[in-house]
């Protein structure tokens, strides 16, 4: 019998664990509400330090307003493998993927990261997406499928650890060496005598891990990381970093006017695996190279609202999704009509000049990997 778990675990907006705030505020944070009605930690008022430790040492980012939804019983890989992109039927306990959420149209709803475990997947999915893929999943479970789903976003906190020394810091702290290859990358592990789930990937393109630990340990842990070494990082400079990279989001790159392909999500999507929702879309796009427009970095000389129409010459070509100041100057992401160019591409966004750069989160072609 399928159990969806009840209105009251689906709809619950994500309440940061007490004890956790204080250690965080402890550490300097500053809060902001969050559209989910929690609060996270906008800024450690360190973005220098921060920035310079996710890029040559150790960042810690609080990633708990993410959504985590756990789907167990014994056809829920079936039932994942025929809702998104990626191959289910194919992982073992102990790996992991990324997969987008589409529309029959193929329209992106959210990038997702799985974690196959013995009994259960642990789905992490965007902090405003949890309740709306609840939801999706919910319209496509049928009485003789044996899948359970349920948000457990309010047990467990998510903690990024991002930077170089990433890996040097777990093996520290849990006396074993952890695994680097994001396929066959997670485990349970004690870090001081604290049970916590080590995953390969800090969502980025940047070595880290993801942790994710039981909400009654969250603020142990998260001591335990800052007394080894890691410098506390804030969701603004977790943003910055994500646009530099070029993770697309919910609501900004994902929306119902783009698909994976364009949105530069190849290694998520398989070609190989049979139908899905969108499959014929993603596949027959891919097949006429019929895909319009794609998503790239931009160099920006000033700061420009989002939205704002891309140019080159009176040609309209694109539309800026996302913005950011960095050390280096302003960063943008764009959606660039394919016929126009890529890469080295000098534009206009509405009064700034910009220049069409790589960004190392995506890829615009499919690798048979």
């Amino acid at each position: 019998m399928t159990n969806i778990g009840t209105s009251k675990n689906r709809n619950r907006i994500i309440i940061m664990n007490q004890e956790l705030r204080k250690i965080l505020a402890s550490n300097g944070a500053t809060f902001q509400d969050y559209a989910n009605g929690g609060t996270i930690p906008i800024s450690f008022n360190n973005d220098t330090k921060a920035i310079e430790a996710a890029k040559q040492g150790v960042a810690l980012c609080d990633r708990s307003h993410w959504g985590l939804i756990k789907i167990s019983d014994e056809d829920r890989l079936r039932f994942l493998h025929n809702q998104s992109t990626n191959n289910f039927n194919i992982l073992q306990p102990g790996q992991s993927c990324e997969t987008v959420f589409v529309t029959p149209t193929a329209r992106t709803i959210d990038l997702a990261t799985a974690y196959i475990t013995e009994d259960a997947v642990l789905l992490l999915v965007s902090p405003n997406r949890c309740q709306q893929l609840m939801e999706w999943f919910d319209r496509y479970l049928f009485p003789m499928d044996k899948v359970d789903l349920k948000n457990v976003s309010n047990e467990h906190a998510i903690f990024s650890i991002i930077g170089p020394e990433s890996k040097n810091l777990i093996e520290k702290l849990a006396g074993i060496t952890p695994p680097v290859v994001s396929n066959v990358g997670h485990q349970l592990i004690s870090l001081a005598d604290v049970e916590v789930r080590v995953a390969v990937g800090s969502g980025l393109a940047m070595a880290g891990y993801t942790l994710i630990v039981s909400a009654s340990n969250a603020a142990q842990v998260w001591q335990i990381l800052i007394e080894t070494g890691a410098i506390p990082m804030g969701d603004r400079l977790w943003q910055q970093l994500r646009i530099e990279q070029g993770r697309p989001a919910p609501d900004y790159e994902l929306t119902d006017e783009y698909n994976p392909l364009e949105a530069g999500l190849w290694k998520t999507i398989s070609f190989e695996k049979g139908c899905y929702i969108g499959q014929e879309t993603i596949a027959r796009l891919n097949t006429y190279k019929g895909v319009k427009q794609q998503l790239w970095g931009i160099r920006l000389s000033g700061m420009v609202e989002l939205g704002t129409v891309v140019k080159v010459g009176d040609e309209k070509v694109g539309k800026l999704t996302s913005c950011t100041n960095t050390n280096d100057g302003y960063f943008g992401l764009v959606y660039i009509r394919t016929k126009a160019g890529g890469v080295g591409l000098k534009v206009e966004v509405g009064d700034v000049k910009g220049e069409v750069v790589e960004i190392p989160f995506l890829t615009h072609q499919y690798h048979d990997n």
